[in-house]
């Protein structure tokens, strides 16, 4: 990205004035090295994204930032009903809800090393991964609506999962306000077998190792140990909650003229937060994010299940489940007012700082878990909120490392088995039903995970508290 048209707040704050049609500045975080290997696209996005009616304070791309449908990929934004606003499917995105969910085991590297091979052939024969894979649970059209109202809540209430979870998933697992009504026949077909699988792209499920403790009180507090194995999800409303984006998108592009609404690019469609369609797009949305909380409930009852048949003596336990994709009603203080405002968040993460009243005990004296999913065979993160999330960015932070090269581009570069054996030599297991879609996730395909945490904590957006290695991938 061209640095020369943005001003240098700090080391890791950068602001684009306003200019033209933009409402308010664009702000970029992350270090100079971040944000000069970032698309210019990335830029001409949160430009746009500046543009739009109702947007209040800033409109945010975080550290893991990169091009995406209207939005970019790692932008924020907030948008005030009462003074227009508007709510965007592309600031939301097509897989809504995508998230990533982290439990404890109580289980030692050592215990699951001698028989990593058997687990992986067992998490991979439990949990049903691939594009159009469906599962063993059909539901009919009352359990569908059932499942888009209830979300995770609706799960534990079938049997799959404890009810213990609840109280660490985002939402406590049930998203209110979701309409099943607004979500189309098409969407809800395409749910109806696929409740419990893990999807394909970069979604995967990984035996992971607790390699790094950066901030021991937090990491007590969260039950985090070094040498710790852990269970990590990340998926999202599978074919649901991209169908829901499809129509959506196409609804809103053509209403907006009807609207008054002039669009900086057609891939911003949005409409009204008081219009008809943006209450049918917020209901639909809702029950996707439903979907999704109730996807990873059931995925993580299925792991668990492998676990303990594995390993009698595990003691697992959920540290806590949140989204990405979303756009949220939350209050937030701006110019020294409080307000209830819509937060979009693609491809960014809820991050509530210590002492939030939404953030679970005893996870609020620390801050709300924010769990950073790396690519196949790289590390992961669990960050805690930071106490300056809420000014810096409506509290939201970094999702993963972000795409530095396209799926295609990776297809031209790489291999999937010869990445498999590579990953084998590192220690690293992976279970796949697809090499191209190995090699779509390479992990040289993204950015430094461990650069993008740095630059969030160093922005203050939030803090590092333990880093994560991956023993098995189930990758999708």
């Amino acid at each position: 990205m061209d640095t020369s048209r943005l001003t240098r707040v700090d080391e890791a704050t950068w602001r684009l004035e306003p200019e033209g049609a933009m409402r308010v500045p664009a702000i970029i975080y992350g270090t100079e090295e971040l944000i000069r290997d970032m698309d210019d696209k990335v830029l001409e996005q949160i430009r746009n994204v500046a543009c739009l009616p109702g947007i209040v304070k800033a409109a945010y791309a975080l550290p893991d930032a990169h091009w995406g449908y209207g939005f970019p990929i790692g932008g924020v934004a907030a948008f005030d009903p009462d003074a227009g606003g508007v709510v965007s499917a592309g600031g939301v995105g097509f897989d809504i809800s995508c998230g990533v969910r982290t439990i404890t085991t109580g289980l030692d590297r050592s215990e699951i090393l001698p028989v990593v091979e058997k687990l992986a052939d067992a998490l991979y024969a439990a949990v049903p991964v691939g594009l159009g894979r469906t599962g063993q649970i059909k539901l009919t059209d009352v359990e569908l609506d059932a499942m888009l109202a209830g979300g995770a809540r609706w799960a534990v209430s079938m049997g799959w999962g404890d009810p213990a979870d609840l109280e660490r998933i985002e939402e406590k697992g049930q998203m209110a306000g979701a309409d099943p009504a607004a979500v189309s026949k098409k969407a809800k077909e395409r749910q109806r077998a696929e409740m419990g699988t893990l999807g394909s792209g970069n979604h995967y499920l990984e035996i992971q190792e607790v390699a790094e403790i950066l901030d021991p009180e937090a990491a007590r507090v969260y039950g985090l140990e070094r040498g710790q194995v852990v269970i990590t999800i990340h998926c999202g409303s599978r074919g649901l909650g991209h169908q829901i984006g499809t129509e959506f998108l196409r609804e809103m592009a053509l209403a907006a003229p009807a609207h008054g609404i002039e669009l900086p690019d057609r891939e911003l469609a949005c409409a009204p937060l008081r219009s008809a369609l943006g209450q049918r797009y917020l209901g639909a949305m809702r029950a996707a994010i439903n979907c999704a909380l109730a996807n990873r409930e059931i995925i993580d009852h299925l792991a668990r299940g492998v676990l303990r048949r594995m390993f009698p003596q595990a003691r697992m336990a959920l540290l806590f489940d949140v989204s990405h994709n979303t756009c949220k009603l939350e209050r937030h203080r701006i110019d020294g007012e409080e307000k209830a405002v819509f937060v979009h968040r693609k491809g960014a993460t809820r991050a509530f700082g210590p002492g939030h009243p939404d953030v679970p005990e005893p996870l609020r004296a620390v801050g709300q878990p924010v769990l950073i999913g790396g690519s196949m065979g790289t590390g992961s993160w669990v960050l805690a909120g930071a106490a300056t999330s809420e000014q810096k960015s409506f509290a939201s932070a970094v999702h993963g490392a972000g795409r530095a090269m396209s799926r295609h581009e990776a297809t031209r570069q790489y291999r999937g088995d010869q990445i498999v054996a590579e990953l084998k030599s590192r220690g690293v297991v992976v279970r796949a039903p697809s090499m191209r879609g190995v090699a779509e996730e390479a992990p040289a395909a993204y950015k430094d995970v461990d650069a993008v945490v740095a630059a969030a904590e160093q922005a203050g957006l939030a803090r590092r508290v333990a880093h994560l290695r991956p023993l098995v991938c189930i990758k999708g």
